[in-house]
């Protein structure tokens, strides 16, 4: 009888296939486990995108109420770091002085505010700059961290301009 030569050639290639699918499930969970991760930062930059807009707008209507009540026109936008307070009371917003706090979500009514139920790695800082006599720069600026440590801002600016003088 002759030796054969290709004893052990089955379990070298078995052990080889096996590698090469391990590889490429490893490559496919790695991959998802990145689009999952980059969703979340997708989503995050969304909503601070939308609570930065929020921050302009609360300015823009405090200058449009001033207008309507005859007020001079930038009472209420006093220079410095601000956050945004809902007056239920009155169902309006007004600017307070900036404590540092983070926004809390409130899943009774889709809202973020500082006195949700759940809390959030989202801060607002709404900075308002006398430029002159007749204009002031609002930076609405919101800030924070994910789960995996990464920081991120965003900051959007307007300038509101006393038309009436």
């Amino acid at each position: 009888m002759r030796p054969n030569n290709r004893d052990g050639q089955l379990l070298i290639e078995s052990l080889m296939a096996i590698s090469l699918l391990v590889v490429g499930f490893l490559g496919v969970f790695s991959l998802l486990s990145r689009s999952i991760s980059l969703n979340r930062v997708a989503g995050d930059n969304y909503i601070a995108t939308y609570l930065a807009a929020e921050g302009i707008e609360v300015a823009r209507n405090i200058v449009d109420a001033n207008t309507i009540q005859k007020k001079s026109w930038n009472a209420g936008l006093d220079p410095g770091d601000h956050e945004i307070e809902y007056d239920e009371s009155n169902n309006s917003f007004s600017l307070t002085p900036n404590l540092g706090r983070f926004l809390s979500f409130d899943p009774a009514n889709n809202t973020y505010s500082y006195s949700g139920t759940i809390q959030t790695n989202f801060s607002r800082v709404i900075k308002i700059i006398w430029v002159s006599q007749n204009e002031i720069q609002v930076n609405s600026k919101v800030s924070w961290t994910t789960r995996g440590g990464g920081s991120f801002t965003v900051n959007l600016e307007d300038h509101f301009f006393d038309w009436r003088s």
